[in-house]
């Protein structure tokens, strides 16, 4: 599938982008090893949430849905899960595999995980490293790639661990399994990532103690069923947050999004470009802040990008790519070197299509040099990621012809209708098979 978009236009109305894609992978995983019966809603109905949601269902989980985003999930309890009747296919969704690793790691049957050719290719040693030191016994294929395979029966115990990078799959993968260790498991990050599994299994009647950079929780763990409102995604919302700001007369209005501190980088970054970005109808709902996001138009400008933001949009940098083409001045992004182990090199990717497009940019071994300015009309790949793919439609809305973006099928993975949802708020937008 290939997206074609012509150039111009702006951006305006009120929408509603898909649930959080990280909530909906924990609320599913959350639920099945609770007791009892939890509702979920707002639940991202794209292939990687959907990828976690039939692993537990293969695991004996009885889950009713996903229907316009409600799901129920019969929870089995933490030590309910069966052994599947085969490996676990998790197709694109990294965050399915590392974090499954951790809770998998603890449960006494055997079990391998397997994935697509762009997930086969991410590094999982990042994850197997700190499960071994627990006690877990998790093979690799060569590289330290998928597949993983989990040996059941270990008796795995709680650890003080210190995160080598930022990264909040990794973090939450130990602490998934430290829900299944003796004693105390504890994970210090040099960075703040995205909380989200802190904060779920705190509704979920699991205490995790927070004390600075260190979360600990306290094994063998229970949990118990509860409701769960999914926000729309900050991360999908990030696309049109930028798209306002680059097109020329554009006001739209993001509703009901996810406004975690962990994940708000993306905000601040624009705002520190010159963004016009308003935060409305701010509330509280299920633990998790969300608000309507209102962005309008305006002259951005090139910064050098605080370091200590970049955790805070890691997933959102592929359209602050595109921001910066756009802005006046000369942008440079350090200390980002987790893009290059995602679902692409994203840094590299980046860099090849926008010079693609006639954009000065520049990847460096950390991050980017762009020189805002003007951009041209060509092609570019996406390479199979989603991110990727979704961030050159919106650098259309400032492109002098139209921009065609090879290998699409992806986007589904976290944001199913896209050109449906970015046709209706005025990016000329088709896809093509």
């Amino acid at each position: 599938m290939k997206f074609i978009v012509n150039k111009g236009g702006k951006l305006s109305g009120n929408i509603r982008v898909p649930g959080d894609k990280s909530i909906s992978h924990r609320s599913i995983m959350f639920g099945s090893i609770a007791v009892g019966t939890s509702h979920i809603s707002g639940f991202l109905e794209g292939e990687d949430s959907l990828n976690t949601l039939r692993a537990f269902q293969a695991m004996g989980v009885s889950i009713e849905g996903p229907e316009n985003g409600r799901v129920v999930i019969h929870g089995v309890g933490m030590r309910g899960l069966k052994k599947p009747a085969q490996a676990l296919e998790l197709g694109n969704s990294g965050t399915s595999m590392r974090l499954l690793s951790g809770l998998l790691s603890g449960q006494a049957f055997d079990v391998e995980l397997t994935g697509d050719a762009s997930l086969s290719k991410r590094p999982m040693q990042r994850v197997t490293r700190p499960l071994a030191s627990m006690g877990a016994q998790v093979s690799t294929a060569e590289g330290g790639r998928p597949p993983l395979k989990i040996s059941g029966g270990s008796n795995i115990q709680g650890i003080d661990y210190d995160l080598p990078m930022a990264s909040a799959q990794v973090k939450s993968c130990v602490l998934l399994a430290g829900l299944y260790a003796n004693g105390r498991t504890c994970v210090t990050e040099p960075a703040p990532t995205r909380d989200h599994t802190e904060r779920m299994l705190n509704a979920f009647g699991c205490a995790v103690e927070k004390s600075g950079a260190t979360a600990c929780i306290h094994g063998p763990a229970s949990l118990q069923a509860c409701d769960i409102d999914v926000p729309a995604d900050i991360s999908s919302a990030a696309f049109f947050m930028v798209g306002a700001s680059i097109a020329p007369g554009s006001e739209i209005t993001l509703e009901h999004v996810g406004i975690n501190p962990t994940r708000t980088g993306v905000i601040d970054i624009l705002r520190l470009m010159g963004a016009d970005i308003e935060l409305i109808n701010q509330a509280e709902v299920g633990g998790e802040p969300v608000a309507d996001i209102k962005v309008r138009s305006s002259q951005l400008k090139g910064i050098h990008i605080p370091e200590h933001l970049v955790p805070l949009a890691i997933d959102e940098f592929p359209v602050i790519f595109v921001a910066a083409a756009c802005a006046q001045g000369e942008t440079i992004v350090t200390g980002a070197e987790e893009l290059r182990v995602k679902e692409s090199d994203r840094i590299q990717v980046m860099a090849d299509g926008l010079q693609a497009l006639g954009v000065n940019a520049r990847a460096t071994a950390d991050g980017m040099i762009i020189q805002g300015g003007t951009i041209n009309a060509g092609n570019v790949h996406s390479h199979d990621d989603h991110r990727i793919a979704m961030a050159f439609s919106m650098a259309a809305l400032r492109a002098s012809g139209a921009i065609t973006i090879d290998d699409c099928e992806n986007v589904n993975t976290s944001f199913p209708d896209f050109v449906g949802l970015a046709s209706a708020a005025g990016l000329s937008i088709r896809s093509d098979a």
